[in-house]
């Protein structure tokens, strides 16, 4: 029976155990009785209660019970002594019935109790409250029988509460922490299932209960279980000594098997963990090898342009995204995994390291299958990339070669041919580069075969290396039809700066010519004042004529190579329409005042030899110099040269030019006029000699 069951009953105080003893140290059990008819069913379920809970030793040494009568009326004492002998009759040894002082017949209740003892078993007094130290010692009486006890009975109630709940909670707690430990243990495999089945936690906490406990046995220690603070030195009651020892030996199997439960929740949080771990550590594995793998092997090609490797590279993004999360919880496992090996036992071990290396071959295989792939798309964009520049750049050289040439001098040719061969070399540096992107591509390709993706990639494999060669071939072929071009085009405009040269250098010719012709008719004028000279004069200008005439067919010879070369190139030069005229033009002047040139110094030396002649004195040839004829055609020379020096050179086209200047006429004039004087002279002398004695 529990307190807590009949608690409104207790609490009306019908008896209680104060704690004191009689003189054999029995335990005194009051009952105080009120003025209102007492409930002895209650009555007797409070002794039944109150009975219990003395020990078996305890019981035997016998109880002396006080019936407080003195507010109760005489048959209400009688029914409650007769009822004793029903409750407790062995353990009765003495009732004290405490009368009133004036109230009952003495005869009729001394006669009553005295006729019944051998039947009740046990004596009956009665007794006056003052009297009642005659067989109780005052110490051990309560205030109200005049004593010095201090008793509470709501205290003692609480405490009661308290210890019954401890002790059912305790034990209850005990049973269930029992039950969990033994489920716990690996011992079978009968019990291994039955752990499986017992995976609960406690009714109540064991924390609670255990400081409940402590707290209960503190206040048995203090002596406060019947007594309250303030109150005076008493010996405890069998009840509290006997609580102490329950209390002390249930706080100890409890702490034995929370112990154990910790040790079994520690466990079963470990094995949790681990189970945990081992199902995500499968969940990670399952899905990298599954789905992961599963997108990586659908993602094999390369893209044909920059707009689809840069597509592929944003799925793979996408891809690398989703396996981010997993590697994720992979790290979180991995410190999880790492903080159980240095904390975990041996038996452990093994599966943890084991799900450890199972779990890091597969993220960090699948890691290295992403990163081959980030790279293998990344070569692919380069190539692509390079593969788009060499293609532009050659784009940008066909349609050099394809606009026609038509540049005005041979150095704005010079400068176009210059910039052709720094784009032809600038392709041939961009298809180096494609050359080396594509072989790096082409290794990154073969290298694939190592893991593969877990599946063949020969086809798709096999799609991209054409892919890639193909490119590298159209480049190699649009590059050697640039280069076929470039050479044409090269000849042509090497043939088109010689044609410019040819007709530079023929106008310069022309330049040449015309300068020689203004030199003879500007510098080119003395005659010579004697024959000697005059012969001099002659040969000098026959070289002089050499000079031009070199001059003139070197200007010819150029102005035929562009006419070659303008129908190699199949164009029209403006040689033919200026250059030629012009240095046939100026040829026909200078030869023109050539052959002028020479008659007149031609002239001129027969007028001087003939007139050095007559003026020599040769007296061996008298017939020449006296004959007449010789004078006269010195003097027709002479007149037919002097007026050749005022005649201009005519032209073709009509305009005249004079031999230097009138004055360096009127001078070369002037000698001759002289020398036609000293002839006549002579003439004259020759005629009258006496002429030449009278001189003498």
């Amino acid at each position: 029976m529990e307190a807590s069951v009949i608690l409104p009953i207790l609490k009306k105080k019908l008896a209680f155990l104060s704690g004191g003893k009689d003189r054999r140290s029995g335990l005194i059990l009051t009952i105080p009785l009120c003025l209102e008819q007492t409930n002895m069913d209650e009555l007797s379920v409070t002794l039944d209660y109150l009975l219990s809970i003395p020990s078996e030793k305890c019981k035997a040494r016998g109880f002396t019970v006080i019936v407080d009568g003195r507010k109760s009326q005489w048959n209400v004492v009688k029914t409650v002594v007769l009822m004793l002998q029903n409750v407790v009759p062995a353990e009765v040894s003495l009732v004290c019935v405490v009368k009133p002082d004036e109230f009952w017949d003495k005869k009729v209740t001394h006669f009553c109790f005295w006729k019944e003892k051998d039947r009740l078993g046990f004596e009956v007094i009665l007794v006056s409250a003052n009297k009642l130290t005659r067989y109780i010692e005052p110490c051990q009486l309560t205030e109200d029988f005049g004593g010095s006890l201090t008793y509470d009975h709501m205290d003692w109630l609480n405490k009661r509460l308290v210890f019954e709940k401890f002790t059912k909670e305790s034990t209850s707690l005990l049973d269930e922490l029992a039950l969990i430990n033994n489920g716990g243990d690996k011992g079978s495999q009968q019990e291994k299932e039955r752990s499986v089945d017992l995976n609960f936690l406690p009714s109540v906490d064991p924390e609670t209960v255990l400081q409940t406990g402590h707290e209960l046995l503190s206040e048995l220690q203090q002596r406060r279980f019947n007594g309250s603070d303030g109150g005076v030195s008493w010996s405890p009651m069998d009840d509290e000594l006997l609580a102490q020892p329950q209390v002390m030996k249930l706080l100890d199997s409890l702490r034995e098997q929370y112990t154990r439960y910790q040790e079994v929740c520690r466990q079963r949080s470990k094995r949790t963990q681990l189970e945990e771990i081992q199902q995500k550590v499968m969940q990670v594995v399952n899905w990298l090898e599954g789905p992961g793998s599963e997108q990586l092997r659908a993602q094999w090609g390369i893209g044909d342009s920059i707009r689809a490797s840069q597509a592929l590279q944003q799925k793979h993004e996408e891809i690398e995204s989703q396996h981010s999360e997993w590697f994720a919880v992979y790290v979180e496992l991995n410190q999880q995994i790492a903080a159980l090996l240095n904390a975990g036992d041996e038996e452990d071990l093994v599966e943890l390291k084991s799900l450890q290396q199972q779990l890091s071959d597969v993220c960090y295989r699948q890691a290295s299958q992403l990163e081959f792939r980030q790279n293998l798309l990344q070569a692919a964009l380069e190539f692509h990339g390079v593969a788009q520049d060499l293609s532009q750049q050659l784009d940008g050289l066909l349609g050099m070669l394809c606009v026609d040439v038509a540049p005005a001098d041979g150095a704005s040719i010079q400068q176009t041919l210059k910039l052709l061969e720094e784009k032809l070399k600038s392709v041939d540096v961009g298809l180096q580069g494609l050359r080396e992107k594509g072989q790096g591509l082409l290794d990154q390709i073969s290298n694939q075969a190592s893991w593969a993706y877990g599946k063949d990639v020969t086809i798709e494999n096999k799609e991209n290396v054409d892919h890639i060669q193909g490119v590298m071939e159209d480049m190699q072929l649009r590059k050697q039809r640039c280069e076929d071009m470039v050479d044409v085009r090269r000849l042509k405009m090497l043939q088109m700066v010689q044609l410019f040269k040819c007709e530079e250098d023929a106008a310069q010719a022309v330049e040449w010519l015309s300068e020689l012709l203004d030199a003879l008719l500007k510098t080119h004028i003395r005659l010579g004042d004697d024959a000697q000279e005059t012969k001099v004069l002659l040969e000098k200008h026959r070289k002089f004529v050499d000079v031009a005439q070199s001059t003139y067919d070197y200007g010819r010879q150029l102005l035929q190579a562009t006419v070659v070369l303008c129908q190699s190139l199949r164009c029209t030069s403006r040689s033919s329409g200026d250059t030629l005229p012009r240095l046939n033009r100026v040829w026909k002047q200078f030869t023109i005042a050539s052959e002028e040139r020479v008659h007149r110094l031609e002239m001129a030396i027969a007028f001087h030899s003939n007139a050095e002649k007559i003026l020599q004195d040769c007296p061996e040839e008298p017939e020449a110099i006296n004959d007449e004829e010789q004078f006269d055609e010195i003097e027709a020379v002479g007149k037919s040269l002097l007026d050749r020096l005022t005649v201009p050179v005519v032209y073709p086209d009509g305009t005249e030019q004079y031999f230097g200047s009138p004055s360096d006429m009127a001078s070369t004039a002037e000698h001759i006029r002289d020398r036609m004087k000293l002839v006549s002279l002579k003439r004259q002398q020759l005629r009258h000699p006496e002429m030449m004695t009278t001189e003498s």
